[in-house]
């Protein structure tokens, strides 16, 4: 084919509109994939309300997505030395072009810092190619890093955590959950949702949800959480619910996946002395708080983590985890609603109104 369709974000609050985007050259190490599924989550909502800086519109969004290996330039290995072949189902690390060579790269270990760091479907524009999960193919750029999804894994079951899954991964690891730790995850979104599952399989043993619609504590439930509370239970009557439970110290762990300000201050009142917090809801600016060193800090000798993005290492583990216990953790049930490209700003509108907990672009 010389073009593929694919769902284009001219601009932030634009409706988004179908357009026939050329067929890449698939040079030597790279790859064509055809898009199976291709997640919304919020970091799509926020390009589309214009709150990521230096995006190039227009784009195609989808920065996490699964597909099928439709032309490979040249032999490709994985990680395990494997070659990968037409009709492999896989999916990829978003992150590409690290430089591998600068301060954050080589020294602190950190390329999601890298200045040369570029995302699928979030620092690509559409006029460079089928670089979004959007569209009826993706273009592999050479050095895109693909991981297999074993024949147990479902599609549906990878894509369902998706990035809620990854990111979760990455903030898990940060925190250093251990067997028996008591853990509070603040929202009850794709994120916080993974964060529950993943705290669960690291062996913790009181997992507090709080957020909201109930419908989405329900489901936290499903994912692992032993106690959930709303947002209608005034902050303070929250923290002491969790301090009750907690024989009146407080959580082992605090993880923030709500992007609201206000909970990243909660997080200090639900926190044992000694314990610690990690941040990842806010990958966008929504706001400060007022932050009193001595006492939310200092006194209490916390350990304050933040959270940015993922590493292959995080996709890697993430698809063996997710085929290890597919049986039991309903990952696949939170993609709940799916639509096709030309219903891309209906799928963004439902995910900002919190009508489903993950939606699906089905490009097909």
């Amino acid at each position: 084919m010389t073009s593929f369709r694919a769902a284009v974000m001219s601009a932030p609050h634009a409706p988004l509109t179908v357009e026939a985007v050329a067929a890449p050259r698939i040079e030597r190490d790279a790859a064509l994939l055809k898009v199976t599924y291709s997640e919304v989550c919020g970091t799509d909502v926020h390009l589309h309300h214009g709150k990521l800086s230096g995006v190039p519109y227009p784009i195609i969004p989808g920065h996490v997505s699964v597909g099928v290996v439709e032309e490979l330039g040249s032999r490709i290995r994985d990680v395990e030395g494997r070659e990968f072949q037409r009709g492999d189902r896989v999916t990829f690390l978003d992150v590409h072009e690290t430089c591998g060579r600068c301060y954050h790269c080589l020294v602190t270990r950190q390329p999601t810092r890298c200045p040369a760091r570029k995302v699928y479907g979030i620092t690509y524009s559409s006029n460079e190619g089928l670089l979004g999960g959007w569209a009826e193919a993706l273009w592999m750029k050479p050095g895109v890093h693909m991981v297999r999804l074993p024949d147990e894994l479902d599609e549906r079951t990878f894509i369902g955590g998706g990035c809620g899954l990854v990111t979760g991964m990455h903030a898990v690891e940060l925190a250093r959950i251990g067997l028996g730790d008591s853990v509070a995850v603040l929202g009850a979104g794709p994120v916080g949702q993974s964060i529950v599952a993943l705290a669960a399989l690291s062996g913790a043993d009181r997992i507090v949800c709080i957020g909201d619609p109930s419908s989405r504590l329900d489901f936290a439930r499903r994912m692992g959480a032993t106690d959930t509370f709303g947002l209608d239970l005034p902050a303070e009557a929250r923290a002491a619910a969790v301090k009750e439970i907690t024989s009146g110290f407080g959580v082992d762990v605090v993880i923030e996946a709500s992007g609201a300000p206000d909970a990243v201050l909660q997080a200090f009142d639900l926190v044992r002395d000694g314990g610690r917090i990690v941040v990842c809801g806010h990958y966008t600016d929504n706001g400060d708080i007022r932050l009193h060193p001595h006492w939310h800090v200092n006194r209490k000798h916390i350990e304050l983590r933040g959270c940015w993005g993922s590493t292959f290492a995080h996709f890697h583990r993430a698809v063996r985890v997710a085929a290890k216990h597919a049986d039991h953790v309903p990952w696949k049930e939170m993609a709940s609603r799916q639509y096709s490209l030309g219903e891309a700003s209906q799928a963004l509108q439902a995910v900002a109104q919190r009508e489903v907990t993950k939606a699906l672009i089905v490009p097909g």
